[in-house]
């Protein structure tokens, strides 16, 4: 701690500063600790997937085969399409982020809630959409051939089912990962910091790029780290498309050559590959720091632009709008008031609900759990707290298929031996008490979405400066009470964005969501999948049109909080 703890609070004297000082380092452990227990305790299926490494595979020969045939095109294929994700979502995040926050033009304000709707379209729907859109018989194709006369092979039109369609379709629904968290920060950033560029010769252009992009680098790269991992475990857009990744690889090893070995050390170059990424990024950016060196917050500079300029920025936030969501909802909309699913009613309300109920219990929890661990790991940055902060936040980058599984098996395990046990001591029954309800399948949701909140809150909480604490401190705080009180206000906008991108995740999640719901008990995107993945696109589009309508209000409101979140907003 720094050296504000060996100093004395108001009025006390040398012997009752000393155990004051005790008492505050006593605090500062439990709260590591526990933060490291929490952290454990949801990287056990991520460790469990690492334990299966040095195991041999359960079918002969299996290792040699994929080495000789796919294992080179995984590789290839996994790496082309993370570029391609990456980068995506990078410019389109940042520059949509920037222009929203610091610049007035024609529907800033439509753009600053409607950037975040692709996020609520799940990949594999849009894959179908536009599938059915650019197809030889769809309407681009059709159009083309009536208004230039051309064959069926006298003209050349690219292919969506490729790895760049692929990673087209992926970009258009990720890139609101880096908006929101580019957005959060851009807001906390304070403006003596671009005043004192523009003192010294910046245009706005230079201040974004050397002063307010650098500070705004560990949410742009967090964002970025959260698309490329949600691209890593994506199965369905890769699979639909006929692309070989390492998670298509992982599902046909599991339930088509029933090797769970080898399938959990596939998993395992995932995890490895997105730890890396998490290393180097944090290796770049060194001993650096990114918090704000002065309590003055005004309001933000507001660049107007020009008609042309105006006009540039509408048409760079509109256009990943339009391909990300209007265009997409339209045809679903066509699609569903052609030939809409018969069950539409009762029934949907029903599924609404429970994926509300699963997507906000688990939104809360993620962001207390998130808080807990970062938290730790700043009061008291131990090698332990961070490496299982590290660890936990990789869940994400494993397919939900393979996060069932690991969950399931000590779940179920223990609801034997409790119900064993209450049978033999006291005749009494327990039945399935964890997998028997939600409670695993949050828990699931939770080892699967902790590092979106993880990489939300870090973010937030890099923005503070430590001086805060020690401030704190010598006003009798404890790091509870500091926590609440001084550090949950200044990132409340980055507390608001973990959660509304856990609350949308959790609408679409559709591996675990398929292998761990309880009886009777679906959701709108376990409905979705079913009606596409037989072909019924027109009746898959109500279950798609109503995950984003239900998921629209806590967009609209989560929006609005993180546009009044900045310090100093009257």
């Amino acid at each position: 701690m720094t050296d504000s703890l060996n100093s004395f609070g108001p009025g006390m004297v040398p012997e009752a500063a000393g155990r004051s000082v005790r008492r505050y380092r006593h605090r500062q452990g439990l709260v590591t600790w526990t933060a490291a227990l929490i952290a454990g305790l949801f990287a056990l299926p991520v460790l469990t997937v690492f334990s299966q490494i040095f195991l041999p595979a359960q079918t002969e020969g299996l290792w040699a085969h994929l080495l000789s045939t796919v294992l080179p095109s995984y590789l290839w294929n996994t790496l082309w399409l993370v570029l391609i994700v990456g980068a995506g979502v990078l410019v389109i995040g940042t520059t949509t982020a920037w222009l929203v926050t610091m610049c007035r033009f024609p529907g800033r304000r439509i753009f600053e809630w409607a950037l975040t709707l692709p996020l609520a379209v799940p990949a594999y729907v849009m894959a179908y959409t536009y599938t059915d859109f650019l197809q030889f018989t769809g309407p681009v194709q059709t159009g083309l051939r009536g208004i230039f006369g051309w064959g069926p092979r006298e003209y050349w039109f690219p292919n969506v089912h490729s790895v760049e369609g692929a990673g087209l379709m992926l970009m258009l629904v990720l890139y609101p990962y880096v908006y929101l968290l580019a957005r959060a920060a851009f807001l906390e950033q304070s403006v003596c910091a671009l005043e004192v560029s523009r003192t010294l010769g910046c245009n706005a252009w230079s201040s974004f790029l050397r002063v307010a992009l650098p500070l705004a680098r560990p949410a742009i790269f967090g964002g970025a780290l959260l698309a490329v991992m949600e691209t890593l475990a994506d199965f369905g857009t890769v699979s639909y498309f006929g692309v070989k990744t390492f998670t298509t690889g992982i599902y046909r090893a599991w339930f088509s050559m029933g090797d769970q070995t080898v399938a959990a050390q596939l998993s395992a170059a995932l995890l490895t590959f997105a730890l890396l990424v998490l290393v180097l990024e944090r290796r770049t950016r060194g001993e650096r720091r990114f918090h704000q060196a002065t309590n003055r917050y005004q309001e933000l500079p507001g660049y107007r632009l020009g008609p042309w300029r105006g006009l540039l920025a509408f048409f760079a936030c509109g256009l990943p709008l339009l391909l990300g969501f209007l265009l997409p909802a339209g045809i679903l909309l066509r699609l569903s008031l052609l030939q809409g699913d018969a069950q539409f009613g009762a029934r949907y309300l029903e599924l609404a609900g429970n994926s509300f109920l699963l997507a906000a219990v688990t939104a809360i929890l993620a962001v207390i759990l998130a808080i807990v661990i970062a938290y730790g790991a700043r009061v008291r940055p131990t090698r332990l707290g961070i490496f299982a902060g590290r660890i936990a936040g990789l869940g994400y980058a494993v397919p939900g298929s393979v996060i069932a599984v690991g969950v399931m098996l000590p779940f179920a395990l223990f609801d034997r031996t409790l119900d064993a046990w209450m049978r033999e001591t006291f005749g009494l029954s327990t039945g399935l008490l964890l997998t028997g309800g939600i409670t695993a399948l949050i828990f699931a949701y939770l080892v699967r979405f902790l590092a979106v909140s993880l990489q939300s809150v870090e973010a937030g909480l890099g923005k503070i400066r430590p001086s805060m604490e020690d401030a704190a401190r010598s006003l009798g705080r404890t790091p509870a009470q500091t926590l609440l009180q001084v550090h949950a206000p200044l990132m409340w906008g980055s507390l608001l964005t973990a959660g509304l991108i856990v609350f949308v995740d959790v609408m679409k999640e559709l591996p675990a969501t398929l292998m761990m719901r309880p009886f009777n008990f679906d959701t709108l995107a376990v409905q979705a999948y079913n009606l596409a993945a037989d072909e019924r696109l027109a009746e898959a589009a109500t279950p798609a049109l109503v995950i984003v309508a239900v998921g629209l209000l806590p967009v609209l409101l989560l929006s609005y909080g993180i546009a009044r979140s900045r310090a100093g907003h009257g």
